[in-house]
């Protein structure tokens, strides 16, 4: 009671275990449901606090026992049970389900059901990854507790583990009825699978080529940083071979070892942080109410401008207006942006009266009509100040007095945009991050004459498209931009002293980013790095200087993945190789080793002491939005819980001991910021 969600925690195992006993003993109770008392939620799972309190392998063996003893009551009742699910039934949740006879989800979009535990690190060990394969097959039951994925009530259904698809108004009604069929003795008949189920499924050595499989997808996944998935598959592995009590014995003991590992504890740091943002309104002490945004006027309907109105449009349902210099490129924007509704569609996200909904929504035109009605404008157009400057006198003068005005630049200051405005109050940058529909951060920067209101009310905005928000201070590429630039830089160094492409980008995968700095500057624009280099260099200094010789690159008409050349070689819009004729532009065809590690020193460094000087100079409000920024926005390895966590992890001595001695070999670049060494000297952590 007084909870937004029900938790399983150890007060409702204490109590809801005798309740249980109770039921088996009472002759008059034939059958049961477990209900809700909460609207639009059922069980969002167990409770984290409790992981976090664990300090040994002993306590968590002994938490998930109690938990696992608790469900085998439910699954050994010696009476029907059913489920009634309205809202969040996950990981803990789940298994509840699982162990009953029956279950019944509601329609609601709210009703999410999933098994999420390995997305912290950790296993479903209350009988997850016994009674899932048992009911669904396994194949099935893999996709789930492999990725973590949740899915709404209708494709549960589909999955065969929801048995009936009800509207809220009638959930309760509805599992009475099916409790009293099953007291009454009926039974629910459920598909036993086609003859690929039965080939690959139901004898040892299909299975064998199941797990073999999803061993091997799990490991290209993961690049083997994360142990849970593969503890996951050992524990339904043995389940189906030894049985449901062998298999529970496996989950406890897997899990025992996950819920104190170091993987686990980032993990759980980061859901946390990112759980806090939800409720952080981006502005200090009270905030003042957000503006309701409802008409959304975007500038600029190339592909980040298309993109953002398209998400705008899929996830807040907002009216959406484009405004380009000629109309084909309008028609472009809105083409792309109807791409996004039409994914949502395919996937079954939603129904086709919705898409038919949604889409009406989107508009646009060459001229400034229906500008007048929006609450908010963001602008999209090149990265060129004279430009914006024209694009926001403009804005300003065709909108109301109460329009937030926002600008999706990636590396100009804010303030320096806002010089040209009468109101720049109302002047903020809200940096969305490409594929927008796909990244989960926005990056929200103000200036120091940026109202709290416009703050409150972009921090909403950013949230009610899913987005996690983090709000920095307004500075030359912000936080994301400023500290990725140094990474791909250093790359282009050891480019220039010889050392391979491929070898590059193959140390920074291993070491866990989604991919390398060199194949980063194809996707994102070689040309897009040339333009940005300058604005670095005259901010920051020779520590973000590329080496000369790379200037020929950007001269060379190669702009990477868009036009086929760059980096790597492309062929129909497919990467192959690296494009080996660019080391004759860049110097040198010869090659020369360096150890994978010194590579993945330097590249990580470079960046981790760059986003301790924005700590130092209060562009970030805290380590925790640092980390947060970094491994939604940039792809850093969550399993390193972000830059300031992987300081804390490593020790900022030992941080600036080889900040130190890259500084006396390769220059001034890897100075070690001053709050850095002040954390070495004291000892202090960054991520408290």
């Amino acid at each position: 009671p007084g909870e937004p969600v029900n938790k399983i925690t150890r007060s409702v195992r204490e109590e809801l275990g005798p309740l249980l006993d109770q039921v088996r003993s009472d002759d008059t109770v034939r059958a049961m449901v477990l209900i809700s008392g909460k609207a639009g939620s059922f069980i969002a799972g167990a409770d984290i606090d409790e992981f976090v309190a664990l300090r040994s392998r002993d306590e968590a063996l002994a938490l998930i026992e109690d938990g696992q003893s608790l469900l085998s009551k439910f699954a050994d009742l010696g009476k029907p049970t059913v489920a009634a699910i309205d809202g969040a039934c996950l990981g803990g949740g789940l298994e509840a389900a699982l162990a009953c006879t029956y279950r019944i989800a509601t329609d609601d979009p709210k009703t999410r059901i999933g098994l999420p535990e390995v997305q912290l690190g950790i296993l479903p060990a209350a009988g997850g990854c016994q009674r899932l394969p048992r009911l669904i097959g396994l194949r099935r039951a893999l996709d789930l507790i492999l990725t973590g994925k949740q899915l709404p009530g209708k494709r549960a259904r589909r999955y065969g583990i929801v048995d009936e698809l009800v509207h809220p108004a009638i959930l309760r009604m509805a599992a009475n009825k099916a409790a009293q069929r099953l007291a009454d003795g009926w039974r629910p008949r459920r598909g036993r699978g086609g003859l690929t189920d039965l080939a690959l499924e139901k004898n040892p050595l299909g299975r064998k080529v199941v797990f073999s499989t999803a061993r091997k997808q799990v490991r290209k996944r993961t690049g083997g940083h994360y142990p849970a998935p593969l503890a996951a598959l050992r524990a339904v592995a043995h389940g189906l071979a030894h049985g449901v009590q062998a298999g529970l014995d496996m989950e406890a003991a897997e899990f025992a070892e996950l819920a104190v590992g170091d993987v686990s504890r980032k993990l759980v740091q980061i859901f946390f942080a990112t759980t806090a943002l939800k409720k952080d309104s981006g502005v200090e002490g009270d905030a003042p109410p957000p503006k309701e945004i409802a008409n959304l006027g975007i500038v600029g309907a190339g592909f980040m401008g298309a993109a953002i109105g398209g998400v705008a449009v899929s996830q807040a349902g907002v009216d959406v207006r484009f405004r380009d210099t000629d109309l084909q490129a309008v028609g472009r924007g809105l083409s792309a942006s109807r791409k996004i509704l039409q994914d949502r569609l395919k996937r079954r996200r939603i129904a086709r009266p919705e898409y038919r909904r949604l889409e009406r929504l989107l508009s646009g035109d060459t001229g400034w009509g229906g500008f007048g009605r929006a609450d908010l404008v963001i602008e999209a157009v090149f990265e060129d100040i004279d430009i914006k400057h024209r694009v926001f006198r403009d804005i300003e003068a065709h909108t109301r007095e109460d329009c937030v005005l926002a600008s999706n630049t990636s590396t100009i200051p804010i303030a320096r945009i806002a010089e040209g405005v009468e109101h720049p109050e109302r002047i903020i940058g809200m940096h969305f991050f490409s594929p927008v529909e796909k990244m989960p951060l926005l990056e929200v920067i103000v200036t120091d004459t940026t109202a709290d209101w416009v703050t409150a009310t972009c921090v909403r905005f950013g949230q009610k498209q899913g987005k996690t928000v983090i709000v920095v201070n307004d500075g030359t590429g912000f936080y994301t931009s400023r500290i990725i630039a140094p990474y791909t830089t250093e790359a282009m160094w050891m480019l220039d002293e010889g050392v391979a492409i491929d070898a590059i980008d193959n140390a920074m995968t291993d070491w866990g980013f989604p991919v390398g700095p060199v194949l980063l500057s194809d996707e994102v624009g070689i040309d897009v790095g040339a333009k940005i280099a300058p604005i670095m260099v005259a901010a920051f200094g020779e520590r973000m200087a590329a080496p000369p010789a790379l200037e020929a690159v950007a001269k060379d008409d190669r702009l990477g993945r868009k036009n086929g050349r760059g980096f790597y070689l492309y062929e129909k819009g497919k990467r192959q190789g690296p494009d080996e004729s660019i080391y004759q532009l860049i110097g040198s065809n010869t090659r020369r080793v360096i150890p994978k590690d010194v590579i993945q020193r330097r590249c990580s460094l470079v960046m981790i002491n760059e986003a301790v000087r924005c700590l130092e100079e209060g562009v970030l409000r805290s380590a925790r939005d640092g980390d947060i920024g970094a491994v939604f926005g940039l792809g850093y390895p969550p399993f390193r819980g972000g830059p300031f966590h992987t300081i804390d992890r490593l020790g900022a001595d030992t941080v600036v001991a080889q900040l130190e001695r890259l500084e006396e070999k390769h220059g001034e670049r890897f100075k070690p910021a001053k709050l850095l060494k002040k954390h070495a000297k004291t000892g202090k952590p960054f991520s408290e």
